[in-house]
């Protein structure tokens, strides 16, 4: 499919999840088949004064494949100023974040709080628009609470508008990541709008992906914790929609290993070994999750300090599997 002028292949890309879709892992996920991945979301108020942080989040020298950059703020004004900003960088597009349920978000109005003002969400999606000239998406939940379910009228608010696509996920802004995302609510915002849905809430594995595909008729998915130190299940997915007959076997332990260590080689190349080893120490205990010694092995991750105690803790892994 395309999103506006670019090429989408594949059909499951990579969420946009604060502390975690770094310039690393979008690269190990794009390595693995990801059909586009999206940024950290980027504050609009931040690009008018040029943050340092804010310029490392926009930093997507090292990506391959499409990439989207992601923008919070309430105010239209403002987010244009910031997606012109953040067109120059030479994103696929800009999407808009109208999901993230977090307080320290939608207090100031932003994230999923727009829910709650459709005609707004309109009009940030057109200002936003008209600055970067690029394609732009928007990422949006379900609705504020479960008395306020209204992601068709902000979906089509978005489109008429100009929008290019819309993620939908299945939970409200009060569910946070709790519960069951309600796929027919993604069901009803394809069957609304004209513009390509991505679907997204609950997709863990090849099964799910194409599941929800199968139920909801969405265009494609979007993978957000189901994606936590698993960066293949895109590989997977891509292969299982090919052929729904083939089972693909998990990665070996080996496999797992080595793709973990290019990882947060990759962040301490990008970051400067400390910060990226602080920040690499939730992305090992992920990668451990289901091995054996998990428990051990994650909380000697929650101590890194250096590439070569991830070395050493890697070893002891191996040969505690080999055992």
């Amino acid at each position: 499919m395309k999103i506006g002028n670019v090429e989408i292949k594949g059909l499951a890309a990579l969420a946009p999840m604060a502390g975690v879709t770094d310039a690393a892992y979008r690269r190990v996920c794009q390595d693995f088949g990801a059909a586009y991945t999206v940024t950290e979301m980027i504050s609009a108020r931040a690009m008018d004064f040029d943050d340092r942080k804010t310029a490392c989040l926009a930093d997507i020298t090292q990506d391959q494949g499409p990439v989207f950059l992601q923008i919070f703020g309430e105010d239209p004004a403002c987010m244009a100023r910031g997606a012109k900003k953040l067109s120059a960088l030479g994103p696929a597009g800009i999407d808009i974040n109208m999901g993230c349920p977090m307080p320290k978000i939608t207090g100031g109005g932003a994230g999923s709080a727009l829910l709650r003002e459709p005609a707004r969400c309109g009009e940030i999606v057109a200002a936003v628009k008209k600055a970067c000239g690029l394609p732009v998406t928007a990422k949006l939940r379900a609705g504020w609470d479960q008395a306020h379910i209204n992601a068709v009228e902000v979906a089509k608010a978005c489109e008429a508008a100009g929008a290019d696509a819309l993620c939908v996920h299945g939970r409200t802004r009060e569910q946070l990541y709790q519960g069951k995302a309600d796929w027919a609510v993604i069901q009803v915002v394809k069957e609304a709008v004209g513009i390509p849905v991505i679907g997204n809430g609950d997709i863990t594995d090849a099964r799910s992906a194409g599941e929800m595909l199968t139920q909801t008729g969405c265009d494609m998915v979007m993978v957000g914790r189901g994606a936590l130190g698993n960066p293949w299940v895109f590989q997977e997915i891509n292969a299982h929609l090919r052929n729904e007959s083939l089972i693909f076997p998990p990665p070996t332990l080996t496999q797992r290993l080595l793709t973990m260590r290019k990882h947060i080689g990759l962040a301490c190349q990008y970051k400067g070994e400390a910060k990226a080893m602080r920040e690499a120490r939730k992305h090992v205990g992920w990668y451990m999750k289901g091995i054996r010694g998990a428990a051990e092995f994650r909380r000697r991750a929650g101590e890194l300090c250096t590439l070569a105690d991830l070395d050493r803790l890697v070893e002891d892994v191996y040969r505690r599997g080999e055992e």
